[in-house]
């Protein structure tokens, strides 16, 4: 049985120190090396620097500062022999054949022979790499292209060459989904790959419909952001992200590389990439791209005619505005590449040319759809990948506005019309059309990987559903809008217990959209206040308490799967659970006081319950901490030793129902407590002398201190005489009465109405 115990990465730059970074956080020790650095008195600087830019970068490479233990740097010279210790042997220095080749030749010579080497190139074929080895270092070398930043970006491309060993591609690309957490596309060594050949026409089609079309930098950015399913970085910030000269590169090398490309001048520089380069616009890097900061949190966005930077400006198109009331996607691009503005023009001849040009390129980079889907989603954070969008506009329609254009289709989208097909995927995304044997075929299911879109149902209301997992274990799934909390999680939640009481082994709280949930309802809290309607508060706010209570004395084991953004009533709900099964990436906490509230779902009880340190809690919810990853959480207290965490989170609902049926044998409910020690009048003063110094220091508001010394009387216990012992029911009636109190008070309500309309704290 082949095992990982320690990994080798060559070159500590920014992609070699930021994968060596990712290891550690999958607990596994790493020898980083690179070169020696003549000018520096450490012959190991420069790979110490690499792991010090890696532990700096925002957001973070690393999990935690205690995962950097487990990276040890050395160099080309005086450590090589230490590749004989390593399992697994990673490149990725600099994208020059010599270079990687001169280095291979002294590896070959030091490794084990069971040893995996692999490189992380984007751009140089493997053919050529590989060139010069011997017929045992063949069968074990492949290419693995991590993308950057690899904590962050799901995809890893596996390459195998024509000599790699079958069991080492299985083996890493099991590796890489289960240990690493990531999205596994197998691909062809053809230029740049799958998703950096599309992503790299995506991109060049961007510049020259930019220059065609005399659009500025902030409108293209608003027309491919989040308005299309990309991520808000769009185009141009993207490449200030990236690096002006790095995507210069990438598209002179895929222009070599693929001489014969119909569509090879996509991937030329235009006019103003050339001019930038020149004048050192380099992106953030270089602290100036496309748009650079001017200071006081201004944005100047460059203009394309003058090279000269200007205020950034917010562009409006009529059209687009109205398509962007538009929440279903698919209904928002259908809309958007109807409009008849320049806007509509722009998207269509985006989108059109992008999709005809992935269903070109089968089978020359990829055999199926399905693969050439993936990498761009997984790998560039498109929501649709080509044919997924291809079918969101339209399969049919889209095929004949191409045609009446004077397009030519492919053969097999000819066929597929002629037969009357639906598009590249039906039965949900169950089946792929495959363009060799014209028919559609099943995507087969992904080890480990359980969809909820395909679970069957049991119950269902506008915010929530009960779904049946198999093997006894039912799920709650919120799907409210940003996965919020109102009467209808709550209803579901209470309806979860009462299911489960039956013939049921277990229950799993998960959901698989961009977030576990944001918190309660917001809007409708505001909306109570500002009516007065403190009954209707008292109760939601009691219901919830209550669900949450029934969750954790649920007569079998309840697991929360959290991920992502697990905020205010969120976490609440994980702090109640048997376990937590927690994605990797979690950003979790208490965050209510940024909206003038406090815990309010049996979150401040928790805290006294779990660690009897009210100062710490105090602290906690009072700087609304947020974790940055399931290893900061537990680290923060949030989840315990017993819960675990899941580095794929495609599996964590797999995860979690395995976790939950490994309980159900041995549980027994516990009993609501009774006995919960308070700190009372001594306490509330000390965290009320705590709220003062915060206050002196300008740390926090007028109305923070008075918010603070609302959750300074509930954490106390109500300002009990003494020490003293209190229930839980105790406990969650002070969370309600301080929360209602907090909510008749106009600057809490003016803080929630600022986050509703801008996203952002009012620190007032």
């Amino acid at each position: 049985m082949r095992t990982i115990k320690r990994v080798a990465v060559l070159g500590a730059g920014t992609m070699g120190a930021r994968i060596a970074a990712h290891f550690a956080n999958a607990g596994i020790p790493v020898l980083l090396l690179d070169i020696v650095d003549a000018a520096a008195p450490d012959r190991n600087a420069v790979a110490k620097k690499g792991i010090e830019a890696a532990r700096k970068q925002k957001p973070g490479a690393f999990f935690t500062d205690a995962a950097i233990a487990l990276v040890q740097p050395g160099n080309f010279e005086d450590d090589l022999a230490l590749l004989a210790e390593c399992d697994w042997i990673v490149e990725a220095v600099v994208e020059n054949l010599e270079i990687k080749q001169a280095l291979f030749r002294k590896v070959e010579k030091v490794r084990r022979e069971d040893a995996i080497v692999s490189t992380n190139t984007s751009g140089i074929p493997l053919a050529q790499l590989t060139a010069e080895f011997s017929p045992a270092m063949r069968r074990m070398f492949l290419g693995t292209h991590f993308f950057n930043p690899p904590r962050y970006l799901y995809l890893v491309e596996v390459i195998p060459t024509p000599d790699t060993d079958p069991d080492v591609i299985g083996f890493v690309s099991g590796f890489c989904g289960r240990r690493l957490g990531k999205g596994v596309v197998p691909c062809k060594d053809t230029p740049n790959f799958i998703a950096n050949r599309l992503g790299s026409f995506w991109g060049g089609t961007v510049t020259k419909l930019t220059v065609e079309g005399g659009f500025t930098v902030e409108e293209v950015d608003a027309l491919t952001g989040g308005l299309i399913g990309l991520p808000n970085s769009a185009s141009f910030r993207l490449l200030d992200i990236v690096g002006v000269d790095v995507w210069a590169y990438v598209g002179k090398n895929l222009a070599s590389l693929a001489a014969g490309d119909p569509w090879r001048d996509r991937f030329e520089m235009p006019a103003f990439l050339e001019e930038m380069l020149k004048r050192r616009m380099l992106g953030e890097k270089s602290g100036q791209g496309f748009y650079r900061r001017a200071g006081k949190g201004q944005i100047e966005a460059l203009d394309l005619q003058t090279f000269e930077y200007k205020p950034q400006s917010k562009p409006v198109f009529a059209d687009v505005e109205q398509a962007r009331m538009i929440d279903d996607l698919p209904g928002r691009l259908r809309a958007l590449v109807l409009s008849k503005d320049r806007a509509g023009a722009f998207l269509w001849r985006l989108f059109s040319d992008y999709c005809l040009y992935a269903a070109e390129r089968i089978p020359e980079i990829a055999d199926r759809v399905v693969e050439m889907d993936r990498a761009m989603r997984w790998g560039y954070g498109h929501s649709l990948g080509p044919f997924e969008l291809w079918d969101a506009l339209g399969f049919e329609a889209t095929a004949r506005r191409m045609e009446n254009e004077g397009k030519v289709l492919p053969s097999a989208v000819v066929d597929m019309l002629s037969q009357g097909l639906p598009g590249f995927y039906r039965s949900y995304g169950k089946e792929y059309f495959d363009f060799a044997a014209r028919e559609y075929k099943p995507v087969e299911p992904r080890p480990g990987v359980t969809v909820l879109r395909s679970t069957p149902e049991i119950k269902r209301n506008a915010g929530a559903s009960l779904l049946d997992l198999g093997d006894g274990v039912l799920c709650l799934e919120f799907h409210s809008k940003m996965n919020t909390l109102g009467e209808d999680s709550f209803a579901m939640m209470y309806q979860a217990v009462e299911e489960l009481a039956g013939d049921w082994e277990a229950l799993v709280i998960g959901n698989q959209g961009t977030d576990f949930t944001a918190g309660a309802n917001l809007m409708l809290v505001l909306m109570g206040a500002r009516e007065g309607d403190w009954d209707e508060l008292s109760l939601a706010i009691h219901r919830f308490q209550h669900a949450n209570m029934a969750l954790k004395y649920a007569p079998k084991p309840v697991v929360v799967a959290p991920f992502n953004r697990t905020l205010g009533g969120g976490c609440e709900i994980a702090l109640h659970a048997t376990r937590v099964q927690a994605s990797a990436e979690l950003y979790m906490g208490l965050v209510e006081v940024g909206v003038g509230l406090i815990p309010a779902g049996g979150g401040c009880k928790e805290l006294i319950l779990r660690w009897n340190d009210p100062k710490r809690a105090f602290e906690q919810i009072g700087f609304a901490k947020v974790s940055t990853s399931a290893e900061d959480a537990r680290q923060m207290g949030l989840l315990t030793p017993q819960d675990c965490v899941s580095m794929n989170r495609d599996r964590l609902i797999g995860d979690a129902k395995a976790l939950a049926l490994s309980l159900a044998p041995t549980y027994v409910p516990r009993q609501p407590r009774q006995d919960i020690p308070v700190s009372g009048e001594s306490g509330y003063a000390l965290m009320k002398m705590g709220a003062w110094i915060a206050h002196q220091g300008g740390y926090i508001t007028d109305y923070d201190k008075v918010v603070a010394e609302k959750l300074a009387h509930v954490l106390s216990g109500g300002r009990l005489t003494g020490e003293q012992k209190v229930s839980e029911e105790y406990l969650l009636g002070l969370e309600r009465e301080a929360f209602l109190s907090l909510c008749g008070d106009q600057r809490t309500q003016a803080r929630m109405e600022h986050m509703l309309k801008t996203g952002k704290p009012l620190r007032n």
